[in-house]
């Protein structure tokens, strides 16, 4: 498992850290009181209790890969961070994104990013959304965020594979999702930390 090292680094030796995360819904934690930045952020003082960061978010509900690719200059490099995490995937398959495209954007994120500094950088695939032809189409763009983390040698969070996991030890999957069967709920969110944090 690839991990951010140099992150994992500041967080024992106490110095000062900025994260920020670049997404989605998922990302600004629609429609609960805790999202999963929340979550991280009480799993990281837990882990790293003289740690000394900052967690921005700046996920915007309904964005999308290419969004964020035109935002990153505001909404990311202006705090000049020391670790980016970037989830994408869900709104990108149905907005009419092709999987390339997709992977083109996530790409122009990272490449700018890392234009920038020397920033960690750590993918986070979406949640899991079911046993059905939605969530299987879904998966062909978490393969393009695999692929890239391949290709750049950089963690990617399988935030999928980790609530599947979860299932298959007996969690409900109605327990994890909202009514609309996408959005996570406090719990799906504290999974997704969980998942995040295993690469911390």
């Amino acid at each position: 498992m690839i991990k951010p090292v140099q992150t994992i680094n500041k967080l024992i030796n106490s110095a000062p850290l900025t994260i920020v995360a670049l997404g989605d819904s998922l990302t600004q934690g629609w429609m609960v009181s805790k999202g999963y930045l929340d979550f991280l952020k009480e799993m990281l003082h837990t882990k790293f209790p003289q740690s000394r960061f900052k967690l921005i978010s700046s996920g915007i509900p309904g964005d999308t890969a290419d969004s964020g690719l035109y935002r990153m200059k505001w909404d990311v490099l202006r705090y000049s961070p020391d670790c980016v995490f970037i989830q994408y995937a869900i709104n990108d398959a149905f907005s009419g994104f092709t999987k390339q495209s997709f992977k083109s954007n996530i790409k122009g994120i990272i490449d700018g990013i890392r234009e920038n500094g020397d920033a960690d950088i750590v993918l986070i695939t979406s949640g899991y959304i079911g046993d059905n032809e939605d969530n299987r189409h879904v998966e062909g763009y978490y393969h393009q965020l695999e692929a890239l983390g391949a290709d750049y040698g950089i963690p990617v969070v399988r935030t999928h594979e980790y609530w599947k996991r979860k299932i298959r030890e007996g969690v409900i999957f109605g327990s994890l999702v909202q009514y609309d069967g996408v959005h996570p709920t406090e719990e799906g969110y504290r999974l997704m930390a969980e998942a995040v944090m295993e690469h911390f």
